[in-house]
């Protein structure tokens, strides 16, 4: 008569199961304080004691039927640990004796076939795959499990939510507190393109604007490159309404002008200019004497 899992090893799976079960739907460990999930737990427990109350009857009914023998290698048997017992099951080797009654009739070359059952581990690893590929194909298939759209979207909106949350918990940037960082050259490359490439072109050379490369400047009422820049692009210009106040109308950020004027501050000062004869526009203004930043 074999020997019966304990119900708390029973229990102990069932709560592995419902959570790898619960995670593949709920997609996250939130589930874990819903007394929901609580409540499956304690149903589960209370089926696994009652199919262990269940068992010990059949039990006690097979057992009075064993003869004085048997009854005496099933107790001793039952008094080994659980675990050690099933350590066992899975590395026995058979007897001699035990591997003629398991012996194939055929063999190659010396070598025989045992005709040994497959490890209670092996097939309990089995078993679990098969119900989690039907579970998990379930939940592929009918909910958001997995998807990589959805799972994009859901990343996608908490980064913005984030991205809003740190923008709102920060002094807005003005000319005062904006500085120039070299990290903030590639954002405000492309923040360029998108507002100012249509008249200055993509490298800043000029076209129906201004050459941003060269040291002419046809307002300066900064002192500094960096805060000219910043200026301008808030301001607009006093002369010329194509270059309009970008800032005040809202149209860019503080903390996207100060990118911006990173990244023109970054062609003016440490790339060499583009001129004429490389297709930059003629020099415009005067000659700017910038303080350091």
């Amino acid at each position: 008569m074999k020997q019966r899992t304990p119900v708390v090893v029973n229990i102990l799976i069932i709560i592995g199961l419902l959570i790898v079960f619960y995670y593949l739907f709920v997609q996250s460990y939130a589930f874990l304080a819903s007394p929901y999930f609580w409540g499956t737990v304690v149903i589960g427990s209370i089926l696994a004691f009652i199919h262990s109350a269940i068992g010990d009857l059949i039990e006690n009914n097979k057992f009075k039927k064993l003869s004085p023998e048997e009854k005496a290698a099933y107790l001793a048997e039952k008094k080994i640990p659980f675990f050690k017992r099933m350590y066992a099951a899975a590395f026995k080797k058979q007897s001699d004796t035990e591997e003629k009654d398991i012996l194939i009739d055929h063999g190659f070359d010396g070598i025989m076939e045992l005709d040994n059952q497959l490890p209670k581990w092996w097939v309990g690893l089995f078993y679990f795959g098969t119900a989690f590929c039907i579970v998990y194909i379930a939940a592929y298939s009918f909910t958001d499990f997995a998807h990589p759209l959805s799972e994009y979207e859901k990343e996608y909106k908490e980064q913005l939510a984030s991205i809003k949350a740190y923008e709102e918990s920060q002094p807005p940037v003005t000319i005062e507190t904006a500085k120039y960082s070299a990290d903030n050259i590639a954002e405000g490359k492309e923040l360029f393109k998108t507002n100012c490439a249509s008249c200055h072109k993509e490298d800043g050379s000029g076209g129906i604007g201004p050459n941003l490369t060269d040291n002419y400047w046809i307002n300066q009422p900064e002192k500094t490159l960096f805060k000219n820049v910043f200026h301008m692009d808030w301001n607009g210009s006093p002369t010329n309404p194509a270059m309009r106040p970008f800032g005040k109308n809202g149209e860019v950020s503080g903390a996207e002008i100060e990118k911006i004027a990173a990244y023109v501050y970054h062609i003016n000062q440490e790339l060499p200019p583009v001129t004429q004869a490389q297709g930059g526009a003629a020099p415009q203004g005067t000659e700017a004497h910038w303080e350091k930043e």
